[in-house]
């Protein structure tokens, strides 16, 4: 390429930056490029803390036909991330925190200036992100986690996407209380397709389908009603729903039914998954502390 360079030679003289967010179920780790640009996205089980950080890592080089010396900086984010002493491969290793990482990236992925992050994964934690700011503003043990570990219990089954085409055939009528069914006065602000209790209704011929259908219903109605609280709290007109359970079909429907019943605009960004990852390898992008200056 006469007089300039090629695109495929800047990404391959290119340094990059990878994100690490590690829960306490998945760890999430992203490959962005010095412009800033998400090169790639992988996740695996939190297993074992350490084995999922450095197998991450290893994951996303080989994807990306890197090697260790083209990494610039590690940003290492989440619970797990306080198991790792030192530096990912000796590479300088920057921890930032995880309310930090999900505003950034709530942020980024929306093009929104102010929001509150919901990011739901094994639980569910809220962060207002306004501009350079954040700040944890509270959470529920309720999320990802609860769907699992009922699922175990009630149907034998710990496989996401089983639960998941299980609950499409389910019917809410036959577990949840409606607020039509409770009461013949319309109460104000409150449509009668409400949901008057999660799972308090419980036919004698409930299917699993209708029982999973239901506890689907109540984790997101549970988180997008904290996300309604947030919002109003902090005069918030958008919230943000990222995290493992933001990518479900269910979300799309539940969630959204939510924020439209209380006025407020709730999205669910592409990459919304790996939005903390994301938002922690760009911090990385501007300056940062050394490796343990944030604990």
């Amino acid at each position: 390429m006469r007089g300039g360079v090629s695109r495929a030679l800047l990404e391959a003289i290119m340094k990059i930056i990878l994100g690490i967010d590690v829960g306490s179920s998945t760890t999430k780790i992203v490959a962005l490029d010095e412009a800033g640009t998400l090169l790639k996205t992988a996740q695996m089980w939190t297993s074992d803390t350490l084995t999922s950080i450095f197998g991450s890592a290893g994951r996303i080089l080989h994807d990306c036909g890197r090697q260790l010396q083209d990494v610039e900086k590690v940003m290492l984010t989440g619970v797990g991330g306080s198991f790792l002493d030192g530096d990912v491969f000796g590479i300088p290793t920057i921890r930032v925190t995880e309310f930090e990482a999900l505003g950034t990236g709530g942020l980024y992925l929306t093009g929104l200036d102010r929001a509150v992050i919901c990011s739901i994964g094994t639980g569910t934690s809220l962060v207002s992100a306004d501009g350079g700011h954040f700040s944890h503003v509270g959470g529920s043990a309720v999320g990802g986690g609860t769907l699992m570990g009922l699922s175990k219990r009630l149907f034998g089954i710990t496989d996401f996407e089983a639960v998941e085409r299980m609950a499409s055939e389910g019917n809410l009528k036959n577990v949840d209380w409606g607020m039509n069914e409770i009461t013949r006065t319309q109460l104000e602000n409150l449509p009668d397709i409400a949901t008057a209790s999660n799972l308090g209704k419980m036919r004698t011929d409930a299917t699993d389908g209708d029982v999973a259908l239901g506890i689907f219903n109540m984790i997101y109605q549970t988180a997008g009603t904290l996300a309604v609280f947030a919002c109003r709290n902090g005069n918030f007109d958008n919230a943000v729903f990222t995290g493992s359970l933001s990518y479900s079909k269910m979300a799309r429907y539940m969630l959204v039914a939510v924020g439209e019943m209380y006025g407020i605009r709730f999205e669910i960004p592409k990459n919304g998954v790996f939005a903390t990852a994301i938002g922690a390898a760009r911090l990385g992008l501007t300056d940062a502390q050394p490796a343990g200056a944030q604990q």
